[in-house]
């Protein structure tokens, strides 16, 4: 496999990961108070996350050339794209279980710790496993095509998450409370410790993203093995994580054909991952990039054609929005 090298002294490291601490902290600080996050707000912060994580490419090419450049540009397009699906199911959580619009950033910021967890061992274990074992390709090729295909044509399934396998295995070993006690994780109930309704939705919010945490490492795999480079390149698209729920939660529902072009773009990384273990080898980055762009475009040009208004307040009254359910602690 003709893969880029990019080399990197420990020193870089330490240097992002105390980057990337230090602005986890200055956004807790910002938001100690648990008060409810506004449209203007959470896009001034959306702002702030992009021009970081688009900086950084730009460093990125002073420091490693335009090839490290690109990889990284294109890694952190495709998961930003695969971040808003994964917003959807953050709202159908947050809608299911009916959680109090201030605890909202609470949640999602200790979910953003989690998945940064979450990438970190998977693209090290990925990236390990394409390096000592080519056929691995052609097994995270094929799983990329069936989560596309699966995603393309999944409609509009209901989804419930107090049947999460995990949400059900934490119920068991830890006694829980089917309750919020404010912006509390663990409370203290009849004299005993016990855990709240606030911290089984965030164990929803991690089962869901882990899975997707899978999807989103694998399809930057197909792009570059550098883990320096995935590593970055979703570390700066999930920290923003957080302000683009707020943004966009009100106006999934306008992103009618997004998920065709998110499946198409986990698909396309597929074939590219299977392509890279046979005589045409790999996908030319510059191409790459051109159709993470030219899909995620189109896609979001489509749906907001054909939805102008998005759902109305009829639509709503008629059961066009996002889901509730009755009787899940709420």
């Amino acid at each position: 496999m003709n893969e880029l090298t990019v080399s990197v002294p420990p020193w870089a490291w330490l240097a992002l990961t105390g980057a990337i601490a230090a602005m986890l902290a200055v956004d807790l600080f910002v938001h100690r108070d648990n008060h409810v996050i506004g449209f203007r707000e959470a896009a001034v912060w959306s702002g702030v996350w992009v021009a970081a994580g688009m900086g950084f490419g730009v460093v990125l090419l002073l420091w490693q050339g335009g090839q490290a450049a690109e990889a990284y540009y294109a890694g952190y397009l495709i998961e930003k794209a695969l971040s808003i699906d994964n917003i959807f199911f953050i709202a159908l959580i947050f809608s299911f279980f009916a959680v109090p619009a201030a605890y909202q950033h609470k949640v999602l910021f200790w979910g953003v710790i989690g998945a940064l967890v979450f990438r970190l061992v998977f693209i090290f274990v990925g990236a390990g496993l394409l390096e000592s074992f080519f056929w691995i390709a052609y097994v995270f090729g094929a799983f990329l095509v069936y989560t596309g295909y699966k995603m393309a044509f999944r409609g509009d399934k209901e989804i419930h998450p107090d049947r999460n396998l995990l949400v059900r295995l934490v119920q068991r070993i830890i006694p829980t409370d089917a309750a919020y006690h404010g912006g509390r994780f663990f409370a203290r109930v009849n004299g005993r410790r016990v855990a709240t309704l606030l911290f089984m939705v965030l164990v929803a919010i991690e089962a869901t993203d882990l899975i997707f945490a899978i999807d989103s490492v694998a399809a930057i795999l197909a792009i570059t093995t550098s883990t320096f480079i995935v590593w970055t390149a979703n570390a700066f698209a999930i920290l923003g994580l957080r302000s683009l729920y707020f943004c966009l939660a009100g106006l999934l529902r306008r992103f009618t054909y997004l998920q065709y072009g998110l499946a198409f773009l986990l698909a396309f990384a597929g074939v590219k991952l299977i392509l890279s273990e046979t005589p045409v080898g790999k996908l030319p980055i510059p191409l790459t990039l051109g159709v993470i762009i030219v899909t995620i475009t189109v896609s979001i040009v489509w749906s907001l054609i054909s939805h102008p208004s998005g759902p109305t307040g009829e639509d709503e009254a008629n059961g066009n929005r996002l889901p509730r359910a009755t009787g899940a602690g709420a």
